[in-house]
């Protein structure tokens, strides 16, 4: 069945909109007295089905009972219902600490290149592949997968927290535990077989850090080489928070690391300049290599050129001290810091994502953002232009860099690179894959950054009005394999209803639009396709070497945008930047930017969504996954992910599970059994997909929003696969605080 050719009218019924921003409520959100441990085979508590209505966005979403059941290709006959969950759990203190079980607990070793018994790093192994070995989970068994316990980590929104939760969170799996951090930076250990809580150590992150969203989505470990078993902290937890700290804890206890800069935590505002809370953050694992923890932080977009510094900085893993630090537009006047008296360079584009490293060649991966001002460019530093939106390699001991590969020349449509790149080996060579967010996919040598795959040019491109001497006429393509689709129509503009579609189409001739890279514009609005949200975001991409089969699931999604002249955005509180009202910028991806610094300010309809209805104006699909192979760049299949029973017109739920294809949020894993585990997509469901077919073979109904990506691991030689189920504002799925675990009877 072709869905995107369905009537409109039939549609306004059966079809999923893409939530862009969350939704004010007054509902207060109930926090769960106690962090829950819920173990296979007890009783599930009486509680109301999510069916009788989808949670709002950010409000506590419905627990569910029921067992899950194969997800149907088209319109199925019945829904799939969520597995059962049980219930209890001790009560959770901040700061408590278990030291019963320390000595009994491993040392960790050399890690593996793939996730097996183990998950150690945020992307499986080393080479994050997000790939499995464990097979033991089958297509042939996958439909008996159940629930083994539910964990609740106690961390939901309070305060003027509300509506700006997106976790995003990623445990690791070290020996006989999970370990994770919550949405506030809690950081957990809990039983990887039962789910009981072993630890947890609570920073104190208050309210006002968070930046876009509450989002930690993970930890990282790092064993000392020189420390003796049973030293506290010879095997270290570390996380990056949203008050834009270091913190170190010991694996075993969940103590402070006393050796980490002071008690355990290193203050990453020194040399930023002044303390903004929510606009300098960490909400991605540091890389760990060759001993040195390597970080970057979030600079919230939008706000003015004079934002604080896009600065990547190593420190000692065991002592916590500066090892060095790359400001891109002064790196060697800044490698030991900056001079007494003066900050590193402001408004630099940021790594807010996660790196990945080469333990071998020393090297750390950085993929790099945009400038503050992401919509206007020609106040940018001839630095800021040769990095931002680029792949950056630096000597993980010198921080000195070795080369780098950008994918925009003169980004000024935000397309940052988001994803965690994945190291294989192509063709003998050892190399590195990168994802964008245009779609566009590169294979490049990771010893020298040469590209392995071909790279074209789009050629006579348009420079517009607003900036004609800056906009690049030229940018690079991959002729690999993109997940962009071809330029937008006007007979791709769509709507619940007629009227709604009629409303679409004389936007779509109102705007700007000269297809890929169209420039922004003043006085009237411009068509973005693909979006700052579109091709492959922070959920990354998974890759099975066995086969040679890649993983990708990607948006396909535009945004509607408006340049506002100065200074009628003075006028307004909803262009005051973070530093002059920090009340006034709302949660996440504020649609309104004030670019202070620059002429103009920046309004983003994301998603482009119809006012009648709040629908998007292009048809569907708006998410995919596809399947690639390796070594011929070729598309093996491609299906829409995600139901429309979650969505709808005005915001209310169809709860028609039929397969359109949502905006998705997050990854997946691919395991030896043949199979991909994901949630990500706004229905609330976790699948199971055949890697063969791309047939949905399992579901499960989450108790809220899926937007993580899943493990896979090992206990006493049995397979479990695992999810956060925790929401996420602006996939407008609603908050939980739930850790699910799953394994054949």
């Amino acid at each position: 069945m072709n869905v995107a050719r369905l009537s409109p009218l039939l549609l306004c019924v059966i079809c999923a909109g893409q939530p862009a921003f969350p939704q004010e409520t007054s509902e207060e959100p109930t926090v769960p007295e106690q962090p829950a441990a819920e173990v296979e085979g007890a009783a599930p508590a009486e509680e109301p089905s999510p069916e009788a209505g989808a949670a709002p966005a950010q409000q506590p979403a419905a627990e569910t009972q029921d067992a899950p059941t194969a997800e149907p290709q088209e319109v199925p006959e019945t829904e799939p219902q969520p597995a059962a969950e049980p219930q209890g759990a001790p009560e959770a203190s901040s700061n408590d600490v278990d030291t019963a079980a320390a000595d009994q607990r491993p040392q960790i070793a050399d890690l593996p290149a793939h996730a097996g018994q183990d998950w150690p790093l945020w992307g499986g192994g080393t080479l994050a592949t997000r790939y499995s070995t464990l097979d033991q989970i089958t297509p042939a068994n996958v439909g008996e997968l159940e629930r083994v316990f539910v964990y609740r980590t106690g961390d939901m929104p309070q305060g003027n927290a509300e509506g700006k939760y997106s976790p995003e969170t990623t445990p690791l799996k070290v020996g006989d535990d999970l370990l994770m951090c919550s949405a506030m930076n809690a950081l957990i250990s809990i039983d990887a077989a039962t789910g009981e809580e072993n630890w947890r150590f609570d920073p104190g992150v208050p309210n006002e850090a968070i930046p876009y969203g509450a989002t930690c989505r993970g930890v990282s470990i790092y064993t000392n080489p020189e420390a003796a078993e049973g030293d506290l902290c010879a095997t270290r937890v570390v996380e990056g928070t949203l008050d834009a700290k270091l913190v170190a804890v010991d694996l075993e206890t969940g103590a402070p690391c006393e050796d980490f800069g002071e008690n355990g935590t290193v203050d990453l505002w020194q040399d930023i300049g002044e303390r903004v809370p929510g606009w300098y953050a960490v909400t991605a694992p540091p890389a760990i290599v060759r001993g040195v923890i390597v970080t970057g932080a979030q600079v919230l977009d939008g706000q003015a050129e004079e934002a604080p510094s896009g600065v990547v900085r190593g420190y000692d893993a065991v002592t916590g001290e500066l090892a060095w630090a790359w400001d891109l537009a002064a790196p060697e006047q800044n490698r030991d810091g900056p001079p007494e008296g003066e900050v590193y360079t402001r408004g630099t584009p940021n790594m807010w994502t996660t790196a990945v490293a080469d333990e071998e060649l020393g090297y750390v991966y950085l993929p790099m953002g945009n400038s503050s001002v992401d919509y206007y460019g020609s106040n940018r530093s001839e630095a800021e232009n040769e990095f931002a939106t680029s792949l950056v390699a630096l000597d993980a001991t010198s921080g000195e860099e070795v080369w780098h590969f950008q994918t925009v020349r003169h980004d000024v449509w935000d397309y940052d690179l988001g994803s965690q790149p994945t190291l294989l080996d192509y063709q003998g060579t050892p190399a590195i894959l990168l994802p964008s967010k245009q779609g566009d996919l590169y294979i490049l040598d990771r010893e020298t950054g040469e590209p392995l795959t071909p790279v074209g040019e789009l050629t006579d491109l348009p420079q517009g009005e607003v900036e004609p001497d800056y906009i690049s006429e030229t940018q690079p393509i991959s002729e690999w394999h993109t997940l962009r689709q071809p330029p937008l129509e006007e007979r791709d503009m769509w709507g619940a209803t007629p009227l709604d579609q009629l409303w679409c189409r004389i936007q779509y001739r109102q705007a700007e639009y000269q297809g890929f890279y169209s420039p922004p514009t003043a006085g009237t609005r411009w068509i973005q396709y693909p979006g700052y949200n579109g091709g492959s975001d922070w959920g990354s991409v998974a890759l099975d070497p066995e086969h040679g089969v890649l993983i990708a699931n990607y948006n396909d999604i535009p945004n509607y945008n408006r340049l506002i002249e100065r200074p009628d955005p003075l006028e307004s509180d909803e262009y005051t930047t973070i530093a002059e009202a920090p009340e006034t910028v709302g949660a996440p991806e504020n649609p309104a930017g004030p670019q202070a610094g620059s002429p103009y300010a920046i309004s983003v309809n994301a998603g482009w969504r119809s006012a009648l209805t709040d629908m998007p104006c292009t048809e569907p699909p708006y998410g995919g996954i596809r399947a690639i192979d390796l070594s011929t760049g070729e598309t093996l299949w491609d299906e829409p992910i995600g139901t429309a029973r979650r969505n709808g017109p005005w915001g209310i739920p169809s709860m028609v599970p039929l397969k359109i294809g949502t905006p998705n949020n997050g990854g997946s894993v691919v395991t030896a059994g043949g199979l991909i585990f994901i949630a990500a997509a706004t229905d609330n469901l976790f699948r199971a997909i055949d890697i063969e077919t791309g047939e949905t073979l399992w579901t499960d109904v989450l108790p809220a929003g899926g937007q993580a990506n899943p493990i896979a691991y090992e206990v006493d030689g049995r397979q479990y696969v695992m999810i956060t189920a925790m929401g996420h504002h602006f996939m407008e799925t609603g908050v939980g605080d739930y850790v699910i675990a799953y394994a054949l009877p």
